[in-house]
């Protein structure tokens, strides 16, 4: 595929010059919005392009996240404040005081803003009392008048609920990787083990047979297995990745026609999965090989669209069949197909 974009190709002569990099340190070397380059980098990966986008993250981290508790501040009770005296203030403003250090009165004036009467500041105590933290001697706390003045009595402190915090999440391992070093087959086949496979349902057929569903949404399909291509290590090394012992890759070759008037808006190959013969269902590894076209999102109303599934699994299990399925687990419009003479 030919990049004529001069945005992409600016973009992938950064990429390449790094080899592997964050969305964001991809985004500040070419002076981009990030946002604007994962998009990008998305677009580009489904068109074939020797390129993949991920996302790591902590899962303990995320989960402590999730369960965290609202912001404390959000159920404070609203702040009651007194009256106010019923004695008028004065009108005439206080004078001006010269400027100390840092905005203090130098000299025995009352604080700016601060009334000029016989009245105490809000919450400031009226007797002969040291507010906390304030110094022991016969100094006054900034903003409370300097005079004897009366006032009200000192009011009681307002109870609040202690703040709490959300579990700092655990750090991560920078030796050990939920993903594996990159390139590498644990890399490609991800963090989640084969699950056992679900009740077969829907319709059953052998390879490059057609067979017709229906999507999520009423979209009426055909899908035909075209090719399986088992094993294909030699495909998987090509795009430079690299196998772990005793591991060998497959590669499925699938078309998906839409029959119908509703756009079929999803990854085709999103739920393809190889069956072993003891069960359990094998996931595609969100790798693409150059040589061989990956599915790409969406197939619109009267088209035909193929594409090209990758998996790694152990070399001693044997696939018998390949399921598709609009959604992850199996129902009535499962195709099932046979791989074994």
């Amino acid at each position: 595929m030919a990049v004529t974009d001069p945005v992409d190709t600016r973009l992938l002569a950064a990429l390449a010059d790094l080899g592997k990099a964050a969305v964001h340190e991809l985004a500040a070397k070419v002076g981009m919005d990030p946002r604007e380059v994962a998009y990008r980098l998305v677009a580009l990966s489904g068109s074939g392009l020797p390129l993949l986008v991920g996302v790591e993250s902590d899962p303990q981290g995320l989960r402590a996240a999730i369960a965290g508790s609202p912001p404390s501040w959000a159920n404070r009770p609203p702040q009651q404040f007194p009256p106010p005296p019923s004695q008028p203030v004065p009108q005439q403003p206080a004078p001006m005081p010269p400027q100390g250090p840092h905005g203090v009165p130098s000299g025995p004036y009352n604080v700016q803003g601060a009334p000029s009467g016989p009245y105490n500041v809000q919450g400031a105590p009226s007797g002969p009392y040291n507010v906390q933290g304030a110094p022991s001697g016969p100094y006054h706390v900034q903003g409370t008048p300097s005079g004897p003045y009366p006032g009200p009595p000192p009011r009681p402190p307002q109870q609040r609920p202690p703040q709490q915090f959300a579990p700092p999440p655990v750090p991560l391992d920078p030796v050990v990787s939920t993903w594996g070093l990159p390139q590498t087959a644990s890399w490609a086949r991800g963090d989640e083990p084969a699950r056992p496979a679900a009740p077969a349902g829907g319709k059953q057929g052998r390879i490059r047979e057609v067979m017709e569903t229906q999507g999520l949404e009423g979209e009426q399909l055909s899908v035909q297995l075209l090719e399986v291509q088992d094993p294909a290590d030699y495909l998987f090394s090509a795009a430079g990745y690299r196998l772990e012992e005793g591991e060998r890759a497959v590669v499925v070759h699938t078309e998906i026609t839409n029959r119908g008037a509703i756009p079929f808006a999803s990854l085709p190959d999103n739920y393809l999965e190889l069956l072993a013969a003891d069960g359990t269902a094998i996931g595609k590894a969100p790798v693409s090989l150059t040589s061989r076209p990956p599915h790409k999102i969406g197939v619109p109303p009267g088209e035909t669209l193929g594409g090209h599934t990758v998996y790694v699994l152990p070399d001693t299990t044997r696939v018998v069949s390949v399921r598709w399925s609009p959604r992850p687990e199996p129902d009535e419009r499962t195709l099932t197909w046979s791989i074994e003479d």
